[in-house]
């Protein structure tokens, strides 16, 4: 899981996108509550700021939505993300050493429940998110292809 896969064109974490961040992530034991957690180490660059050298809030975003959703293979399922909120607590510093972790709050039938974090080295906390991420079948889904256009979405 800490590289990006060669032949994932995800923006967040894939290989073979090459506009693409190529985050990687790893898993840990939160050393404070021993859950299990999905780790991420890196600096994101002057080309992911929104402007005054600070990272744009929909690449904040982006990077907890990525943490996150790779909590759902802590429990060996395939999911897409169906909520995600964001809480912009302190500017996140463009080319800062930050430690992004995410981890599994509960599970109710096919709804996972996630939380992540980013923080600077100095452990500050600088944006936390929560989400609600939904199991798919992985054959059906990966039957789908970037190729085809995606179904409208009507709100549950």
């Amino acid at each position: 899981m800490t590289e990006p896969g060669p032949e994932n064109s995800c923006f967040g974490c894939g290989a073979a996108n090459p506009r693409g961040m190529h985050l990687h992530f790893g898993e840990d034991v939160d050393p404070e509550t021993g859950r299990r957690r999905i780790v991420g180490r890196f600096r994101l660059g002057a080309e992911y700021q929104g402007g005054g050298g600070f990272i744009h809030g929909g690449i904040i975003a982006t990077v907890l939505d990525e943490v996150m959703s790779k909590v759902s293979r802590l429990s060996d399922v395939r999911t897409v993300t169906a909520e995600l909120n964001v809480q912009y607590l302190k500017p996140v510093p463009v080319d800062a050493d930050l430690l992004v972790t995410g981890f599994q709050v509960r599970r109710e039938g096919r709804q996972l429940y996630h939380e992540g974090e980013i923080r600077d080295a100095a452990g500050k906390l600088l944006a936390r998110g929560n989400g609600r991420f939904v199991v798919v079948d992985p054959e059906r889904y990966g039957r789908q292809g970037s190729s085809r256009q995606a179904a409208p979405v009507t709100p549950q």
